[in-house]
C-alpha cells in the first residue's frame, strides 16, 4: 500500500502534556491531599494536573504556535501516569472526568487545533474490570480468557498473587514474553515486563480485539484526532493493527496513528497500519550531533535505550543518518513522523545536555526544519531539567520563578518560521555539506512541489570554534543569501553566490543560521 498520512500532520507542531503535571485548576475540587506541585516528583505521588488546567493554558501553547497536543493517558487509572488503565470508557476523575475532556477537546477545535490521545491497549492494571472479576471468581469467571492465565494453578485452587509483598524484587526485563516466564509462574498470570501491576491482554481472543477496537472508535466518534499508541510490537499482529487502522478511518478519515516504536521500522508504516512513528531514531542522531562535549555520558548510560544509540558524533555521521531515514521511508511518512527531543520515558534535553543552552537551541533549529511533525515535551521550551523517570516529569512552573523566557522565545520563533515556510514543512532534505562539526541543508527547492517552489538553507555549526562552510548550490546561482531573524540565535552576514553557484558561509561556534535566497 502506498502510504497516506493524514493532510494535516505535515503541518502540525505538537506538544506533549503529562496531564498530572501540567497544570492544576481551581475549577476542579480534588478527593484528598495531593504532592506538593513544586517537590520533586515520586513514582506515586500525585500533583493533581487536569484537563480543565489545560483548557486555560491554551492561550500560552497558541501564542507558542502549537497546534496539536499529545497527552499520555487519560483513562481512569490508579496511576499517576495513568498507563494502568481499569477503563477505557472513561476520563479519571482526576483529571476532571469525560466532562473536562469534552470541554478541552470542543475548545482546541474551536482554535483550529487537535488532540491525540495516547492509547495503551497491550496491558491493563489490575483494577480492570475484568481482571478483578477473574480475581474474585477464578476459572469461573466469563473473561478467564481475556488473560494469559496458569490454568492449572486456578484449578488447584490457588488465586491469583496480583498484590505481591511491595518489597520484594522485581525481575524487570521482558522475559516471559511468550513463554511461561517468571511472571506467569510467579503471579499466575502475565504481565508485561512482570510488572504484578500490569496485566497482559490476550488480543488473540475475539471479544478483546473488539473490545480494544470499539474503544478507540468510541473516543474517535468523541472527537479526538488520532491515537499514539503504546508498545504495539507487544502486540505482534499484523491483522489486529490493520483492522484497528480500518476502523480508525471509517470513523475519522483524518484520523493520525503514530506508534511508540523507538527502531527504525518502516514495516509499521507501509500504509496498513500507523502513519507514523514517534522518530526516536532523529532524536538520538540530534542529540549526538549537536550534544558534543556537553553529553552527561554517565546520564545517557543508565537510559536503556539512549545507551545504546546516542554517541558523540561528527556532521557526516549525522548527515548519514537523515539519509539513511530518507531511504527507509516513504517521503510522505518521513513528513509525518512525530519528531521528539524529550519525552516522559527519557531524561529532559537541558540535562541530558549539562545544561548547555547553544546545544538546546541547535537541537531545536534542527527539529523545527527538517522534515516530520515536531512535538516538543511540556517545559522544555522554558528549560525544565530532569533525570530519568520519574524525575523528568515534574511539575510545569505555576509561577514565574523556574522560566527560561528567552529560551522559550528561541521555540516561538523557530516554531512561527517552521509554520510561515513551506520549504520547512516540505517532504525532502538534501545535503548539501558535512565536514568536522558542521551540517548545511537544502530545504525545498523547484522540484519539491511540497515547498512551493522555496528554498531555504539551514546550517549548523555544532563545534567549539566558528566555521566557514565553503557550498555548491547551482540551483541559486547568482542569488544572495540572508538569515532570517530567530531569537537568540546569530544574524549572520549576507554572503553572495557566484554564477557557478559557490559560496562560502560562515557560522559561530555552537550556533546555527537558516538562510534564505534573495535576487
Amino acid at each position: 500500500m502506498t502510504p497516506a498520512p493524514p493532510a494535516w500532520v505535515r503541518d502540525a507542531v505538537f506538544y506533549q502534556i503529562f496531564p498530572d503535571r501540567f497544570a492544576r485548576s481551581s475549577r476542579l475540587v480534588k478527593p484528598g491531599p495531593l504532592e506538593p506541585w513544586d517537590a520533586p516528583p515520586t513514582a506515586h505521588g500525585f500533583k493533581g494536573g487536569d484537563l480543565l488546567g489545560i483548557v486555560e493554558h491554551l492561550d500560552d501553547l497558541a501564542d507558542l504556535g502549537v497546534t496539536a497536543l499529545y497527552l499520555t493517558p487519560v483513562f481512569s487509572s490508579a496511576s499517576n501516569h495513568r498507563y494502568h488503565t481499569y477503563d477505557y470508557l472513561a476520563v479519571d476523575p482526576l483529571l476532571g472526568g469525560t466532562a473536562a475532556l469534552r470541554e478541552l477537546v470542543d475548545a482546541l477545535h474551536a482554535r483550529g487545533m487537535r488532540i491525540v490521545l495516547d492509547g495503551v491497549f497491550n496491558h491493563v492494571g489490575r483494577g480492570f474490570w475484568p481482571f478483578h472479576h477473574v480475581l474474585e471468581n477464578g476459572l469461573a469467571s466469563p473473561y478467564v480468557d481475556w488473560f494469559h492465565l496458569d490454568r492449572q494453578r486456578l484449578a488447584a485452587g490457588r488465586g491469583l498473587d496480583a498484590y505481591p509483598d511491595r518489597a520484594a524484587p522485581s525481575s524487570g526485563g521482558a522475559a516471559g514474553e511468550g513463554s511461561r516466564g517468571p511472571s506467569l509462574q510467579r503471579l499466575g498470570y502475565r504481565a508485561w515486563w512482570d510488572i504484578p501491576a500490569l496485566p497482559k491482554l490476550n488480543t488473540d481472543h475475539p471479544d478483546v480485539r473488539a473490545h480494544l477496537w470499539s474503544v478507540a472508535e468510541h473516543w474517535l466518534r468523541f472527537g479526538i484526532d488520532g491515537w499514539r499508541l503504546d508498545v504495539p510490537e507487544e502486540i505482534d499482529d499484523e491483522a489486529f493493527w490493520r483492522e484497528f487502522r480500518l476502523r480508525c478511518r471509517a470513523v475519522n478519515p483524518d484520523a493520525y496513528l503514530v506508534g511508540e516504536i523507538w527502531d527504525v521500522a518502516p514495516d509499521w508504516v507501509r500504509g496498513d497500519r500507523f502513519d507514523a512513528l514517534m522518530n526516536y531514531p532523529l532524536l538520538e542522531a540530534i542529540l549526538g550531533f549537536v550534544g558534543g562535549p556537553s553529553l552527561d555520558a554517565a546520564l545517557v548510560a543508565s537510559h536503556h535505550q539512549l545507551s545504546l544509540h546516542v554517541r558523540a558524533s561528527a556532521a557526516a555521521a549525522f548527515a548519514s543518518e537523515l539519509a539513511a531515514q530518507a531511504a527507509d521511508y516513504a517521503p510522505a511518512t518521513v513528513a509525518a513522523q512525530l519528531n521528539l527531543l524529550g519525552s516522559h520515558d527519557m531524561p529532559r534535553l537541558r540535562t541530558l545536555v549539562s545544561g548547555d543552552l547553544a546545544a538546546v537551541r541547535l537541537a531545536v533549529l534542527l527539529q523545527m526544519t527538517l522534515p516530520g511533525a515536531p512535538c516538543v515535551y511540556y517545559g522544555d521550551e522554558i528549560g525544565m531539567e530532569g533525570g530519568n523517570d520519574p524525575d523528568c516529569r515534574r511539575a510545569f512552573p505555576a509561577g514565574e520563578a523556574g522560566r527560561d523566557d528567552a529560551l522559550r522565545a528561541t521555540f516561538r520563533d523557530l516554531i512561527a518560521l517552521r509554520r510561515a515556510h513551506p520549504a520547512l514543512r516540505a517532504d525532502g532534505v538534501r545535503v548539501a555539506a558535512a565536514f568536522g562539526s558542521c551540517v548545511a541543508l537544502v530545504r525545498g527547492g523547484h522540484d519539491d512541489p511540497s515547498a512551493g517552489s522555496e528554498t531555504l538553507l539551514v546550517v549548523v555549526n555544532a563545534g567549539t570554534d566558528p566555521a566557514s562552510i565553503p557550498l555548491e548550490l547551482p540551483e541559486l546561482a547568482g542569488r544572495r543569501l540572508t538569515a532570517l531573524a530567530v531569537a537568540a540565535l546569530p544574524a549572520g552576514t549576507p554572503a553572495e553566490i557566484d554564477r557557478d553557484g559557490a559560496v562560502v558561509v560562515t557560522v559561530p561556534a555552537r550556533a546555527g543560521l537558516i538562510l534564505a535566497p534573495i535576487l
